[in-house]
């Protein structure tokens, strides 16, 4: 929920304790990348912190001091200076956010087997079979509260509620470090004073459309005639924003989610026009994404590039290989392809991205018998060597070993 904090209703937090029939949770940890940076470094507690790198690259988290000065995440960091000149800024420390999200996970797991994550720090569970061992929803609730900064020193938001929707809402009404409870006969009371920006789905111009229309609570909307929303909005959407806006929502937790992509992308330092620091680009990235792939144990059949360029119009391009791969040059290869149809002639680019999408388990791999000439480079001996470079990188850092041509870029 971005914009991105739904503005609190203080009267919303004083709903009761009934938790009967109310056992999905959402979880949040506050402020994720920040609190990590701040088990090691407790001196900066209190203090305004923003995660990010750059002044290109965007906020990825801040503390709470520093989004009460007008920080929030994807702010540019250019702007986030601006607004907060005396924030301490860090760069982030992405392995260790991995470290803390999956003991997060990990303690959600020994609570139930139904854990739908949604990012490394939010998941929705599901806690119906577990009231007989651990007691009431709340009490899951407080448990894994103390669990999580007992383990790992952060703390997370709670929403306890009928259903996904209603949760994933509490937990943002109480952050930092709490936890509401909305009872099952109090939804609509604590749904109706909310803006309608807090409805699921609803984006910006969604937003605009609405307010247009006169609609600025949930409550406006759940008290317009279902066939004047779906004039406005649609069928489908109409339909959906008036089930929720009487708390209507049937959605299940899901665990075990697939991930359906895999990818990375890189704001250069400035604007770039020199097709040589582009290609090395999408080397690097490549190989990177490979990497993630082939960690995670999968195959990606789709490859897709994404451009920015200086004006911040954005576009993509997908190609789809005839065999899944894990194979950084084979995704290379593509992602160049893929750029050079562009037909791009010294166009000033802001940003490059690779992504492997249509993932599949790489033991679906089907191995093809390959009659080469003794010595040809086959996508066997690529992967092989690609797969003694991850082991070198693991035990002695992310620089020890990179394609050559990347050893010519500059520092």
């Amino acid at each position: 929920m971005s914009r991105s904090q739904i503005r609190r209703v203080a009267s919303q937090t004083d709903l009761g304790s009934d938790d009967t029939g109310c056992t999905i949770l959402h979880i949040d940890m506050d402020a994720f990348y920040a609190s990590v940076e701040l088990i090691t470094r407790p001196e900066l507690r209190g203090k305004p912190v923003i995660v990010g790198g750059g002044q290109r690259g965007v906020v990825l988290s801040a503390t709470y001091e520093a989004r009460a000065m007008g920080v929030h995440s994807a702010m540019p960091m250019s702007r986030a200076r601006r607004v907060a000149p005396d924030a301490i800024i860090i760069e982030p420390s992405h392995h260790r956010y991995a470290e803390v999200s999956a003991g997060v996970m990990a303690l959600f797991n020994s609570i139930t087997p139904l854990v739908e994550p949604l990012s490394l720090d939010e998941a929705f569970l599901d806690v119906s079979g577990a009231l007989r061992r651990l007691g009431s929803p709340t009490a899951i609730a407080e448990l894994i509260r103390a669990r999580v900064y007992d383990e790992q020193r952060i703390t997370c938001s709670v929403g306890v509620a009928p259903t996904k929707f209603v949760a994933k809402l509490a937990s943002t009404q109480i952050k930092p470090d709490g936890l509401l409870v909305v009872p099952a006969d109090r939804v609509v009371s604590f749904l109706h004073p909310l803006p309608v920006g807090a409805l699921w789905g609803v984006g910006e111009r969604t937003e605009e459309r609405l307010v247009s229309l006169g609609l600025r609570t949930v409550g406006d909307i759940a008290n317009t005639p279902l066939d004047t929303l779906t004039r406005a909005l649609g069928q489908a959407a109409g339909q959906r924003l008036h089930d929720l806006s009487w708390g209507r929502d049937d959605r299940h937790v899901v665990p075990d989610v697939a991930e359906k992509s895999i990818g990375n992308e890189e704001t250069f330092g400035r604007d770039v026009d020199d097709p040589e620091v582009v290609a090395r680009e999408f080397l690097r990235l490549s190989q990177k994404v490979a990497a993630r792939v082939r960690r995670q144990g999968l195959l990606g059949r789709t490859v897709v590039i994404k451009v920015r360029f200086a004006d911040f119009t954005t576009i993509t391009r997908s190609r789809t290989l005839p065999e899944p791969t894990d194979i950084g040059q084979v995704v290379y290869a593509t992602a160049r392809e893929l750029y050079a149809a562009l037909g791009l002639q010294r166009a000033r680019i802001r940003l490059v991205g690779v992504r492997l999408e249509g993932l599949i388990e790489e033991s679906a791999r089907v191995e093809q018998l390959l009659f080469d000439a003794p010595g040809s480079d086959t996508p066997a001996d690529r992967r092989a060597a690609e797969v003694a470079a991850d082991r070198l990188r693991e035990r002695f850092g992310d620089d020890v070993v990179r394609p050559a041509r990347l050893w010519s870029e500059p520092d």
